[in-house]
């Protein structure tokens, strides 16, 4: 989640600003220190409590008591002893507290101590989307799911206004029976205000008491001041709202991609500070309550995974059963993805195919149809239309000083700096001409966006006209648009910096101008300087993408109810669409618009209907996950911290059965460089089935698979097989795709996977040690540092990464060539609005 305390006044156009984009960052390790004490959080061995102590709190609480003889007090002052702040035992074991370091380094000798690192600061990151996905009540997942019925959604953020019709419980059934949650009580919250449909708050600000030991909280409730939890649940699992519209604009009734299922609101984020500690909280209580999944549109960058508190926390949850939804980050350059946990859904936004048009008719009668969300029926009506070269670039207020009433016509230049020119000029109305894909929904001035290809219309008729004239109607909304989706520009690519060996993101979702419920009374929009309001607002940014994961997520998980999280997400990978609604592949307005790679988009876009019933499963058990860590260059206590308790390395592997393939080579080799890889499907159709492999091997590979057929005589039997790639060592410096299909003979399933050849120029040592998890030898990878060269081979949709690679390099997919480049950092707009 992206936004600023003051987002809306933000919301006029402004060079290089790109509001409405969200999405929760840690961008630095900032660590909370008051005077000579920090906040740690202490991850602890519960097999270590000894038994006079009766549960666990009362063990954390005597270990930071003992820690006082060591830090007397000084005239009668308590505020230099140590405190304990939080204690954890779900998602895992151990407490926060507010330590000296001398006394963090008693606490180590401690017997249970497995490690501590400092608490983090976290920088804050539908009418018509589950139409786009294909939901409908007739058939497919929404009637099999009964709407998500009985599933519990968690939701990690900044709270929730309870008030929200989208919280209404009408149509609702009974709250679980195993539902442990509470309704907290608190500023301006009353437990009455829960119901069938939001079934429990619960708020944590601990963390930030800690680290500002003088701040009194504005709202010390689960009620929502920022707005950003209200649109998050709303969007997973609000209820049916009809008539909602933001200023005339996506009118029609809202609903959650899961509308029948319950929420749950934790309160972890505030207008005074966000804390991992507090993050912390909310999840080990949510697991603890009973939820069946959780969303949490936030994450921590440049941190290894046993410092990350999302990978420590959803790792229990998934022992739980809990699936954890997690958002791609908003930082849009290759390698920035945050949450590249291989046991949680990672997410990515994309665009969908709704236009916010105003209608320009020209006095000839020729309409076009342009972008805008101008929110007002203004009258802009046989207005006479200005243009000449010298002020069509719209790039100065000077270039305005002798423009009277009309509507300029402006061309030639970036449309957030012409739109801010021209909204300080006496115009009446701007027509701005532009290929550019809005992700932005704040428009203050009367205007209209058409793009190049409509553009020889306005100007044939403006040339030919002594006084050519035009009428603009606004508040429209249009369906249908293509190309769609797009990968939206601000979407995180891959690969994850904390582990590189797993594709991420997983799919992609809708992101962009997304609708869903907001708090009553705040900006949400402008005429000039004039704010305005609404209960319903459309934002922009993976922390909108991640619910929607969230919401099909707990679908599935109402029709499937003994899927494992990895199910549920290995079914959404294997039956998502890389091609848009025009039928060609999906491409990434990120990067030049070139066809999109699954380090933008994953497997691609999230086909909910497609996901009930993917044919077979790639299931992960939580061993696998450990044999995974012990492949890694971890010590024992950093694994034992996201595992929590004692755990074998019998069998470390990076080979995890997910629907994914990387492989490293150095180069320069000139023999055949080969490497194999196993994978376990489970048949999760009515009955047995026969699945024939099609390949279409990557430029520059052999792709062997054995065996090429998979019977299955019954339904949940398993079946493994094995992909060779033969890499031939002729293909430096490109990018091949190509595909491994496994085709069910009757036609019912088609579990689609991509294969990708690729070569990197490694230049960083922090992602050098990310390779070396991957099973590299030390030797052979220093080697591959010394040469700049390593060739990485990926394949079930899967590309590994290229994030350092500077300069633009050939690629080939299916058989069509194209380029792909890296851009600058320069070149690219940075989101500087809407942030939290």
């Amino acid at each position: 989640m992206e936004v600023t305390a003051q987002y809306m006044a933000q919301q006029k156009f402004c060079k290089m600003e790109f509001p409405l984009v969200f999405m929760f960052t840690l961008f630095a390790v900032a660590f909370l220190v008051s005077g000579e004490r920090s906040t740690y959080i202490v991850h602890m061995d519960k097999s270590f409590m000894p038994k006079a102590f009766f549960d666990h709190t009362h063990w954390y609480s005597s270990t930071v008591d003992s820690l006082k003889s060591i830090s007397p007090t000084s005239n009668g002052q308590h505020q230099n002893q140590p405190s304990l702040v939080y204690t954890y035992d779900n998602a895992f074991h151990g407490f926060s507290a507010v330590l000296s370091k001398q006394e963090l380094e008693t606490l180590e000798k401690s017997p249970g101590f497995v490690s501590a690192y400092n608490d983090r600061v976290v920088t804050l990151d539908t009418t018509h989307t589950f139409e786009f996905l294909s939901l409908n009540p007739a058939t497919g997942l929404w009637p099999a799911s009964e709407y998500g019925k009985d599933v519990i959604v968690g939701v990690i953020d900044t709270g929730v206004w309870p008030e929200s019709l989208s919280y209404n419980d009408d149509g609702m059934g009974d709250i679980p029976a195993r539902w442990k949650g509470i309704c907290e009580e608190g500023q301006e919250f009353n437990a009455s205000l829960c119901n069938k449909k939001l079934i429990g708050v619960r708020y944590f600000n601990k963390g930030v008491i800690a680290g500002n030991p003088n701040t009194t909280l504005s709202m010390n409730s689960g009620r929502d001041t920022l707005g950003h939890g209200t649109h998050t649940s709303s969007t997973a699992a609000g209820n049916y709202v009809e008539g909602a519209s933001v200023f005339g604009y996506a009118s029609g009734t809202a609903r959650g991609m899961a509308p029948r299922a319950h929420v749950a609101m934790y309160k972890v984020l505030w207008d005074e500070g966000r804390y991992a500690s507090d993050v912390l909280a909310g999840m080990d209580q949510a697991v603890a309550d009973g939820v069946d999944v959780i969303s949490i549109s936030m994450g921590f960058d440049d941190v290894p995974l046993y410092q990350d508190p999302i990978a420590i926390a959803s790792f229990g949850a998934m022992e739980k059963g809990v699936l954890v939804s997690s958002s791609a980050g908003n930082e849009h350059d290759l390698g920035s993805l945050h949450n590249g946990i291989p046991w949680v859904l990672t997410v990515a936004a994309g665009s969908i195919d709704r236009l916010f048009a105003g209608t320009l008719t020209l006095g000839n009668g020729k309409s076009i149809k342009g972008w805008t969300m101008f929110p007002a029926p203004a009258l802009i009506k046989d207005v006479p239309l200005i243009y000449n070269k010298t002020i069509s670039s719209c790039n100065s207020t000077m270039a305005f000083s002798s423009v009277g009433y009309g509507i300029v016509i402006c061309e030639n230049g970036s449309f957030y700096e012409q739109f801010s020119y021209v909204s300080q000029s006496k115009a009446a109305a701007g027509i701005f001409i532009s290929d550019e894909i809005f992700e932005d929904s704040s428009f203050n001035f009367p205007g209209v966006v058409i793009s190049s290809a409509d553009a020889p219309v306005l100007f044939d008729y403006v040339k030919k006209v002594a006084r050519p004239s035009a009428s603009i109607k606004f508040q429209q909304t249009f369906f249908g648009a293509k190309p769609a989706p797009v990968v939206a520009s601000y979407t995180s690519r891959g690969p994850a910096p904390s582990y590189p060996g797993v594709l991420k993101p997983d799919v992609m979702a809708p992101g962009s101008l997304v609708l869903a419920s907001w708090i009553p009374d705040s900006e949400t929009g402008f005429i000039s300087n004039t704010a305005l309001t609404s209960d319903f607002v459309m934002i922009s940014g993976t922390s909108m993408s991640c619910p929607h994961a969230a919401g099909i997520a707990a679908l599935l998980k109402g029709a499937h109810p003994e899927w494992s999280p990895a199910a549920i997400r290995s079914a959404m990978m294997t039956t998502a669409s890389p091609f848009d609604n025009t039928e060609n592949y999906i491409r990434d307005y990120g990067l030049n618009n070139e066809i999109a790679t699954p380090l933008a988009m994953g497997a691609g876009q999230v086909n909910p209907n497609g996901a009930l019933n993917p044919g077979l499963i790639y299931d992960t058990m939580p061993q696998d996950y450990i044999n995974l860590l012990c492949s890694m260059n971890f010590t024992q206590k950093q694994i034992k911290t996201i595992t929590r308790t004692s755990y074998t390395c019998s069998n470390p592997s990076s080979d995890l059965n997910y629907p994914s393939f990387i492989a490293l080579y150095t180069n320069g080799t000139t023999t055949k460089l080969v490497q194999k890889f196993q994978r376990t499907v489970t048949n999760v159709g009515d009955s047995a089935a026969t699945y024939k492999v099609k390949v279409t091997a990557p430029e520059g590979s052999i792709v062997n698979v054995y065996p090429t057929t998979l019977l299955f005589g019954e339904q949940y039997q398993k079946q493994s097989y094995t992909v060779t790639i033969s890499y031939k060592g002729d293909i430096s410096g490109a990018v091949t795709f190509g595909s491994l299909i496994w085709v069910e003979d009757n036609g019912h399933y088609a579990v689609r996977k991509q294969l990708l050849l690729e070569f990197l120029n490694v230049r960083s040592v922090k992602f050098l040690d990310n390779l070396l998890n991957l099973e590299v030898s030390r030797g052979s990878a220093t080697e591959a540092w010394k040469s700049g060269e390593v060739c990485v081979i990926v394949g079930i949709m899967v590309e590994v990464w290229w994030s350092l690679l500077g300069a633009a390099f050939p690629a080939v997919i299916a058989g069509q060539a194209f380029r792909l480049k890296r851009k600058r950092a320069e070149d690219y707009k940075y989101p500087t609005g809407m942030m939290f």
